[in-house]
């Protein structure tokens, strides 16, 4: 298992290499060059002379990768161009919201996904599978934005169960030690201030994690029919094993390789899809912080944001190779 998880970063590498020059280029080649792209309307000739002296644009190209790699390895992915911090420290600061809503909308997927679609696979062809079928299509064809807009006006605003936006009711006294607000409040034993950050969860965390649940519902769906007319299903049930430990031991187990590949890489599409419903719930994310980025051309978080992805990304993959050896102990002999 060491073995794999040392070649899986190693693999990180070359990765990491490639997507450095695909951004170095991509900046470079900006219409006007990198410093009339930061400089937007400011843009003059003496303030475009001091940006590329700052940044070093005025280097030969080979001079300024390498210098753009070793920042990199550092930790240091620019400053933004609109608040002037650090865009790590920008990262930091709004990343466990983002994760916190990630998990939310995982949480939500995986714990009705599964279950509903094991469900339509042991009822093949009656009520609740086609209901299954019916509700993955729809889910996948609805837009976020949309299921989100939906969500906040009638369980928000019509049915005032839920708030309408943002982490946390601005007039609780929350202490915050992780940034993480339900954890934090737990750990303060501060109740209602955890209460109420995961009722500001809840919404969100079903819009974001609402393709997700519909794809993990088709993919166990269909891994499960596929495993339960296998010929070791068969010959479980001929040695007369009951279908309890049939249905965990033989079935869900080994249905479970593809549809966790498929929790693995929709893990990595929440974190980096957050930004239109943190946008609808003002919620103060990573992909809040994206958008505004986009809008204001501000280059150095984009870049730090795609680096950050691919990271996440490569890390996400490892985590669920090692889950296979934990599934499958074929895969570990392999």
């Amino acid at each position: 298992m060491l073995q794999v998880i040392g070649k899986r970063l190693l693999m990180l590498i070359p990765t990491l290499i490639g997507l450095s020059i695909l951004l170095f280029v991509w900046v470079r080649s900006l219409p006007g060059g990198p410093a009339t792209a930061l400089l937007g309307d400011k843009a003059t000739p003496e303030a475009i002379a001091r940006i590329n002296a700052a940044y070093g644009f005025d280097r030969p190209l080979l001079e300024q990768y390498f210098v753009y790699v070793g920042k990199l390895l550092q930790g240091d992915f620019g400053v933004s161009t609109v608040t002037g911090r650090p865009v790590l420290e920008e990262f930091a600061t709004r990343f466990p919201a983002t994760l916190e809503l990630s998990l939310v909308a995982l949480i939500f997927a995986i714990g009705i996904g599964i279950p509903l679609g094991y469900l339509a696979a042991t009822h093949y062809g009656r009520f609740w599978d086609h209901s299954s079928v019916v509700l993955s299509l729809v889910g996948i064809t609805i837009p976020v934005f949309f299921l989100a807009f939906i969500l906040k006006w009638l369980f928000a605003i019509q049915l005032p169960w839920f708030p309408p936006d943002g982490r946390q009711n601005p007039r609780i006294d929350a202490t915050h030690i992780t940034d993480f607000y339900v954890l934090d409040g737990l750990l303060t034993r501060e109740w209602d201030a955890s209460w109420d950050a995961l009722m500001h969860l809840v919404l969100p965390g079903i819009a974001l994690g609402t393709i997700p649940l519909a794809i993990i519902v088709r993919i166990t769906r269909a891994s499960v029919l596929e495993v339960q007319g296998a010929d070791y299903v068969r010959t479980a049930r001929a040695k007369g094993l009951m279908e309890k430990t049939i249905r965990s031991r033989f079935v869900l187990r080994n249905a479970m390789l593809p549809v966790t590949t498929t929790i693995g890489l929709q893990t990595g599409l929440l974190i980096s899809g957050a930004v239109l419903t943190e946008t609808v719930f003002a919620f103060s994310g990573i992909g809040r912080f994206l958008r505004d980025a986009i809008f204001n051309l501000d280059y150095p978080v984009l870049q730090g944001f795609i680096i950050f992805i691919a990271i996440a990304y490569s890390l996400i993959n490892l985590i669920v190779d090692v889950s296979y050896g934990f599934i499958d102990p074929r895969v570990r002999v392999q």
